[in-house]
């Protein structure tokens, strides 16, 4: 009976990958010289209008650095950075919930493939640490990221966390130094992003030695907890109907 809802389900997620990547190449991508000029008349609300909008409009893969750098122009340093990593955190947590909502069950059927269980199990074991290690790595796309772990079985408290800290040391880089009005990239900021990716870079090779997570039992991630908690049972209740026999 689930046949029906598990193909909607695929046609709904093509549908909005399509219209994702459709959006990224053809929507323009404001310079932050004109969102200063768009934010000007928006007036008092300025913050919560750039914050709606940065939200929204990033769960598509657009590029975040454009938003960044504007949020640091239109708002000022701390209140720029504390809307933008607010609009990271809301723009992640839509586009993991959009994937998991439409593409949970089309990734199911093929965790058995070995490329897959490993990376599902990668992310799900490393938490917090293997999403902010990526996070932390400029090359990685934010949105992309998202619609993955979404996908896989990575818990979204973990995913969220790992999210915000991991974009939090880029954004603050961004909208401190980076040269809004030019539209530049300073020495100061590619050091940065140099550090970044370096950081990200040994939190994957720590997960990836298995040293993440101290005393872990190890055991593979799956996308249905129950069913996994009723075949761990099921030894323990044969040996009690043999002992009563």
């Amino acid at each position: 009976m689930d046949v029906v809802p598990r193909r909607l389900k695929m046609v709904i997620a093509l549908v909005l990958l399509a219209g994702a990547v459709v959006a990224a190449f053809t929507l323009p991508v404001p310079s932050p010289a004109e969102l200063r000029n768009w934010a000007a008349g928006a007036g008092p609300v300025t913050a919560l209008v750039f914050l709606a909008a940065y939200s929204v409009l990033t769960v598509a893969p657009i590029p975040r650095t454009v938003f960044n750098l504007a949020a640091g122009l239109l708002l000022g340093d701390v209140l720029g950075i504390v809307v933008a990593i607010t609009a990271t955190a809301v723009s992640g947590a839509l586009g993991f919930g959009l994937a998991r909502l439409v593409g949970r069950d089309l990734v199911s059927r093929h965790l058995e493939r070995k490329v897959v269980r490993a990376v599902d199990e990668r992310l799900a074991d490393g938490g917090v640490l293997a999403v902010a290690s990526l996070r932390l790595i400029p090359l990685v796309p934010f949105a992309p990221l998202g619609y993955c772990c979404g996908i896989l079985s990575v818990r979204f408290r973990p995913y969220l966390a790992g999210t915000v800290l991991g974009s939090l040391p880029g954004t603050v880089a961004v909208v401190v130094l980076g040269d809004a009005l030019t539209g530049g990239t300073p020495p100061a900021l590619l050091a940065c992003y140099g550090a970044f990716a370096l950081a990200g870079a040994l939190g994957l090779a720590r997960i990836a030695r298995g040293t993440a997570y101290v005393g872990r039992t190890g055991q593979p991630a799956t996308l249905d907890p129950v069913r996994e908690e009723i075949v761990r049972a099921e030894p323990t209740q044969h040996l009690r109907r043999v002992s009563e026999e």
